[in-house]
């Protein structure tokens, strides 16, 4: 394809209600959404960086420069672009794997619409709806947790992820057990707030019967994630330790996790997060997808690749009235405990252009020549 234009756009959506991880509270989302057009078809894509930096060193005013100064100009000027030439074509730039994994999407989306071709086709997608899971923040007392989850399990919500930190670990976890039963899908997330100083306490989730505990230490300590799953019967789980296939391949050498966590945003992009699939399929190492607040564009991409075969655990793909009153495409809806894969043509979505118009911040366009 030859890419004759990109727009970068800025969005903001509120939130239904704040969301408090170990890293801070997010009362809106604030989203940087790429569109590039071809002679034939349109595509979007959505980079997941956050407002700051404390998930990972990007950021969403640091993605929109990057893009514009470093990855925009080499797509405008190639001749001919896919999305498998696309990672080579961008490789002189180091890291920024959120800002180039928005513009993979974009193109990606753009030449499966121009095949008629779904995300979920071209990706080897192999089944037409996912389980959802949902995420559960931090919340000011265990009542009120207790009173958001049962919410969520009335709405059919397959599997409940807690927000942990320390001081807010054993008991909400002790509380939702003890309310719900032992048959409730149960796991946590501790954004890497620990060290391995906290090896018997975190022991002590051993109790709850979890499905995995989530990037309990530091995304740089695999030796202390494996040391740490050599003394825990929970499966630990890696999130932001793993940003490439190959840092997958090292941390499952390491014996450093049990089951990883693939977010497409945070690897890359969409075919370096089934690389990820495949190099975890092969060494028995079960995935699931997670989530960044996507609107209902990186919603439908994460939905595809969550029907891979080894996405095996129910993802934090939820239904868009989690988290947004009103999504920038038509909205997801749970049925059944589940989300509908989409089958139209590339993502099978598009932003509603007057939805999209009203939550716009800014917009900037790049064009070949």
């Amino acid at each position: 394809m030859k890419i004759e234009r990109v727009t970068l756009r800025r969005i903001s959506l509120p939130l239904v209600a704040p969301f408090r991880t170990s890293l801070g509270i997010e009362y809106e989302r604030s989203a940087l959404v790429v569109r590039v057009t071809t002679p034939d078809a349109e595509g979007w894509g959505e980079c997941v960086a956050g407002a700051d930096a404390s998930y990972s060193s990007e950021y969403v005013e640091g993605a929109e420069d990057v893009l514009r100064r470093h990855l925009v100009p080499p797509l405008l000027s190639a001749e001919s672009v896919t999305a498998h030439t696309l990672a080579p074509l961008l490789a002189a730039v180091k890291g920024h794997r959120m800002a180039k994994s928005a513009l993979e999407m974009a193109v990606l989306d753009a030449e499966l619409r121009s095949y008629g071709m779904s995300f979920a086709a071209g990706l080897g997608a192999v089944a037409d709806r996912v389980p959802s899971g949902v995420s559960v923040g931090i919340m000011d007392s265990v009542p009120e947790l207790i009173d958001a989850v049962a919410g969520y399990l009335a709405q059919g919500y397959r599997r409940i992820k807690l927000k942990i930190e320390p001081g807010w670990d054993l008991g909400p976890v002790r509380a939702v057990r003890e309310r719900f039963g032992d048959d409730l899908l149960l796991q946590v997330d501790a954004n890497a707030a620990y060290t391995r100083a906290d090896v018997r306490h975190l022991a002590r989730l051993d109790d709850f019967d979890l499905l995995l505990i989530e990037q309990p230490l530091d995304e740089e300590d695999l030796l202390g994630h494996a040391a740490l799953a050599r003394s825990l019967r929970t499966p630990i789980c890696l999130d932001e330790s793993v940003v490439s296939a190959r840092s997958a391949a090292d941390a499952i050498a390491l014996g450093a996790c049990h089951i990883i966590n693939v977010k497409p945003g945070r690897v890359g992009g969409y075919l370096e997060a089934r690389r990820i699939h495949d190099v975890c399929a092969a060494s028995g190492i079960p995935v699931w997808c997670g989530g960044m607040l996507e609107t209902g564009l990186g919603r439908a991409g994460n939905a595809a690749l969550a029907a891979l075969p080894n996405f095996t655990l129910p993802g934090d793909i939820s239904a868009s009235d989690r988290y947004y009153d009103t999504d920038i495409t038509e909205p997801f809806v749970l049925r059944d405990g589940h989300l509908a894969v989409p089958t139209g043509p590339g993502l099978g979505v598009a932003p509603i252009p007057a939805v999209l118009a009203e939550v716009t911040t800014a917009v900037s366009e790049l064009r070949r020549g």
